[in-house]
């Protein structure tokens, strides 16, 4: 760890030595603007600039297309208005000297037919890109990956850091929305539906260390918590809808990055200027896995984590056959935790990252893949659809031995190879009667496609016990219909119904959605939100085989249903200035045809995690739970370079299990608080006239949450067994210690005419609290022990753009 430390800084710092003198410079901002509504380009649209004591006015051409060159960088507000129009605001954008800013933005109409050319102006930043998301959502920006303490430059990260999202555990992307599975969360891109997208993850959960998704080809975007519209289904808590950016349609530029997630080259530029279209392309190779084969002691023993990643899309747009875009991403990892094969010194520097009993060899190989087309197309003036065309595939194999402890000989424990391929077609119309109405009507339908082996070894009969052998494939159809009303300016209701039908078992699902807006002053407002949401189970649920005492295998879980859950949401906004705002929400959701064990016992697919995944043979739906809470958000948009954001969050999570006992679920922490803030620092004494611009920001992270729950262990029957046994009528019982974390980040960027290079250092977990993460037996000792997470934790991080 040591060497790694130092191995970082002597890069850092000669790179930094490598900065040129950089002079006084301008850039170009520039877009496309559209009706949000019918995605028709506006034409005429005025434009402003405000920087500093400089204005700039311009108006877009005939196909909604602006462009503002020569515009000081730095922190820019941009105001886009039309008559008959909301106007947009985007407040502090920042604009650096290497890279051209895209904002392409879409506008509503107004309900209100007033003759001035300029109605209110509304701040972008306080709501969510789908408009039909009444409650319990918000539009995240890729700067806020960048800038927050702790997230890593990740989506998943980050978003734990907002109210209703709790996290225990700083080692995995488990995203555990109002003490629900994190399994029941929905990960969209470009419009599909798409397997788990972190690195090292399983197929159920969003687990792993790394997420596959690369902010640096991210578009603002949204994360929703509760009573999402109905364009979304087959998900319980949330749903991340992620969007990707055009590449720069005028000029190539390049982007080089290296830190912990990675080491990463990008590039984007135009295809045809005349017409619009461009590429986007990104790629990343793990730190770890290049630092090891140049030799470098990273301190982890031999156990190195090696992922690679790919991401692109490419945008053609087309006034008259519609824009086609191609998008794409995948990724690979693989790790060998082999105990076998280390010798004492190595086991100790191995445990400092990663945990558990050291008489194991684990390999664990995966991959995922997504590739799409969609065609966007003008029917009208006030209509036009979307058509998607997309394939994904997952892939999980791992095999898992012990260690003799008399020889240390390899004795077979675990195989599987689980690999699910998806085929989906989408469709929507969406049509725009009035400036007050609103319908979107659309389907989605999947093709599943699965090919599993799944065994354990039978000591008794030295042979290893099928759990799944399954290749086949089953049809997930989605249609869903949504109207958006206005009333008037003040007034606006949401509605929708989805539906669900899979062809395994004929099981289908009608859900309910509606949400309800009332803004009852300019800045405050009051929210309803309800929807019956439904998912089905994790496939190899379905296909699990039970060994008959005969020899023969029955497959007892191939009727189940769909899971649902209804939740209601009631929300007050209010914004307090221009740049803070204070929300509050809260919630009840019922949970009903939860999965549980057939047999009487307190399992629930509902504490579903990284951590807890054990399948029992048989399951039914016949399980229920509950979640409720109350959250807070306190937040001060980016201004004059300082912001700060503060969640709280009170729940309470609950379940049923086929033993008819109520306990709290594994994610029943009771309380989360977050408290981020950070201020940048221009340095110089001239800052618009310096030679060099120099930037110094700082940003923290506090976070304190209540303890995640555990389930005791039972010492007698672990002793005889030889491996951890839990009383399992005593499931969850207790909880550990309060979880908390504080994080500092401290960045410095240098701007150049050509080129912006940002040097960046983050210490987690400044104060090296040991937090625990499960409890194990260990037959050694034959004591329990607690493993614990990753205690502080310095990282290194360098980018440049050109």
């Amino acid at each position: 760890m040591k060497n790694l430390i130092q191995s970082g800084i002597i890069v850092i710092i000669m790179l930094f030595a490598l900065s040129s003198t950089a002079q006084n410079f301008t850039q170009t901002i520039k877009g496309q603007i559209v009706d949000k509504e019918t995605q028709a380009p506006l034409p005429f649209v005025n434009v402003i600039i405000m920087n500093a004591d400089l204005v700039k006015a311009v108006k877009t051409d005939l196909d909604g297309y602006y462009k503002i060159d020569e515009v000081a960088i730095g922190r820019v507000t941009l105001e886009a208005n039309f008559e008959g129009f909301e106007s947009k605001v985007y407040r502090n954008i920042e604009l650096s000297s290497s890279k051209e800013l895209i904002l392409n933005i879409e506008m509503e109409e107004s309900t209100v037919k007033i003759d001035a050319v300029v109605i209110v102006a509304k701040d972008v930043k306080d709501r969510p890109l789908n408009k039909t998301s009444t409650v319990s959502a918000r539009m995240f920006s890729v700067e806020e990956t960048k800038r927050y303490a702790g997230s890593n430059n990740d989506v998943s990260r980050m978003a734990m850091n907002f109210a209703g999202v709790y996290s225990s555990n700083n080692a995995i992307n488990d995203i555990v929305i109002r003490g629900n599975s994190p399994g029941g969360v929905l990960w969209r891109l470009e419009g599909v539906d798409i397997p788990n997208p972190n690195h090292f993850g399983d197929g159920g959960a969003t687990g792993g260390p790394v997420s596959m998704l690369n902010n640096n080809v991210l578009a603002n975007s949204d994360f929703m918590t509760a009573a999402f519209p109905s364009e979304y289904g087959n998900a319980l808590s949330g749903v991340f809808d992620l969007k990707m950016r055009n590449g720069n349609d005028e000029k190539h530029e390049f982007l080089g990055q290296m830190g912990i997630n990675g080491f990463e080259l990008g590039a984007e530029g135009p295809i045809n200027r005349k017409k619009h279209s461009s590429y986007l392309v990104n790629y990343r190779y793990s730190t770890l896995g290049i630092l090891q084969a140049m030799g470098v002691n990273l301190g982890t023993g031999i156990a190195t984590p090696y992922f690679q990643d790919l991401t692109f899309k490419l945008n053609f747009p087309d006034n008259k056959f519609g824009t086609v875009s191609v998008f794409g991403l995948g990724g690979i990892n693989n790790i060998s935790l082999l105990d076998s094969e280390k010798d004492s010194t190595e086991l100790i520097e191995e445990a400092e990252f990663f945990t558990g009993n050291f008489d194991t060899d684990i390999i664990s190989e995966n991959a995922m893949g997504v590739i799409g087309l969609t065609h966007k197309y003008l029917l009208s003036k006030s209509a036009y659809s979307k058509l998607t065309f997309a394939a994904s595939s997952a892939r999980n194999k791992g095999s898992e031995d012990s260690l003799s402890t008399v020889d240390g000989a390899n004795i077979p424990r675990y195989r599987q190879n689980f690999n699910r391929t998806k085929y989906t077609t989408s469709l929507y119309l969406n049509k725009k009667f009035n400036a007050g109405n609103t319908v979107r009507i659309g389907s989605y339908a999947h093709y599943l496609s699965f090919n599993m082996t799944d065994s354990i070894y039978n000591a008794a009969f030295n042979q290893f016990e099928t759990v799944i052998d399954y290749d086949g494939s089953t049809v997930l159809i989605q249609p869903y219909m949504q109207w958006q009303h206005k009333f008037n300016d003040k007034i606006t209701l949401n509605t929708g119904l989805h539906y669900e039908y899979l062809t395994l078992n004929n099981s289908s699902s009608i859900e309910p959605r509606l949400g309800m807006k009332w803004a009852f002053t300019p800045k405050q407002s009051l929210n309803f939100g309800y929807g019956l949401h439904s998912q089905m189970a994790p496939v190899n649920f379905y296909y699990r085989q039970v060994l008959q005492a005969d020899g023969t295998y029955t497959t007892p879980n191939t009727e189940l249903d769909f899971t649902k859950s209804r939740h209601f949401v009631i929300g007050y906004d209010f914004l307090l200035s221009e740049t803070i705002r204070l929300k509050a929400e809260t919630y009840y959701q019922h949970i009903t045809n939860a999965v549980i064990e057939a047999e009487s016992s307190s399992y629930s697919l509902l504490n579903h995690s990284s951590i807890t995944a054990t399948i029992p043979d048989s399951v039914t739906n016949k399980g229920t739970g509950f979640n409720y809470g109350v959250e807070i958000t306190l937040e001060k948009f980016l201004d004059k370079g300082f912001y700060f954001l503060t969640t709280a969050s009170l729940f309470e999570s609950k379940y049923t299990g086929s033993d008819d006992v109520e306990r709290s679920t594994v994610f029943d922490g009771g309380y989360v608080f977050n408290l981020l803030s950070g201020k940048e620092f221009e340095l110089g004494k001239n800052k618009i006239k310096s030679k060099k611009r120099k930037m110094l920001k700082v940003d923290a992270k506090f976070n304190i949450a209540g303890g995640q729950r555990y389930t005791p262990i039972d010492i007698e029957r672990s002793a005889l067994s030889g491996i951890t046994q839990y009383e399992d009528q005593n499931a969850f019982c207790e909880q550990f210690d309060d979880y908390f974390r504080f994080d500092l980040r401290a960045g410095f960027k240098l701007t150049g005419k050509k080129a912006t290079q940002e040097w960046i250092i983050e210490v987690q977990n400044v104060t090296n609290k040991k937090n625990p993460l499960y409890k194990s037996y260990n037959i050694t000792t034959g004591e329990v022990e607690t493993i614990n997470q990753l205690g502080l934790l310095p990282l290194l991080q360098y980018r440049i753009t050109f």
